[in-house]
């Protein structure tokens, strides 16, 4: 897939290479949290044009950058209002998420029984996430949703994966308390980059 070139590239990629310096995957994460806070905060980096166009019936995933080295990518996702995820994992990798415009929920599942095809969770936690706030998911707590609350602005968010997550498991709930596991292929949305 072709990488786009946009204003602050450079600084997004130094930070992601000053977490893998980190001795541990909670210190890395926490790392590359801080450091894409300071990032969004300062206004270090321009994400291209396109990254701030919705997409009908899904939230947009466009891919900015894959390490061809380690395997980590950079993605932005375009959250139109209301649209949202159910219930997911990150398939065991662990992943750095930044809101880098407007406003997200983000609800926050531990899993207390996994029978295969079924499973049961308890929330942890709600979170109102704004702009310039991120947050880090280490397995196993990586069962999540995600979703833009408001019903007329776009909201955007910046996804560095320990590596290409092409499929996750999602969750949907059944009557009974139950939640019914079912396999999600990702797919990725055009990136166009006018900018330089």
């Amino acid at each position: 897939m072709n990488q786009p070139s946009f204003t602050g590239r450079d600084a997004l990629l130094a930070v992601i290479d000053e977490a893998y310096a980190q001795p541990t995957g909670e210190a890395l994460t926490h790392t590359l949290r801080d450091g894409m806070c300071r990032l969004i905060r300062d206004k270090a980096v321009f994400l291209p044009e396109c990254v701030f166009e919705p997409v009908e019936g899904h939230y947009a995933r466009r891919e900015l950058y894959a390490c061809p080295e380690r395997g980590t990518t950079v993605v932005a996702m375009t959250w139109a209002p209301g649209q949202g995820t159910p219930i997911h994992d990150h398939c065991g990798l662990w992943c750095v998420e930044g809101v880098w415009q407007g406003r997200l929920e983000i609800t926050r599942y531990e899993l207390e029984e996994d029978a295969g095809d079924r499973c049961r969770f308890s929330m942890h936690e709600t979170l109102m996430a704004g702009t310039g706030t991120a947050g880090s998911l280490l397995p196993p707590h990586e069962y999540h949703t995600i979703r833009n609350p408001n019903d007329r602005e776009i909201a955007i968010s910046l996804h560095v994966y320990q590596k290409a997550m092409g499929q996750c498991s999602t969750f949907e709930p059944e009557n009974d308390g139950w939640y019914r596991r079912g396999q999600r292929q990702l797919c990725l949305d055009a990136v166009r980059c006018d900018q330089d």
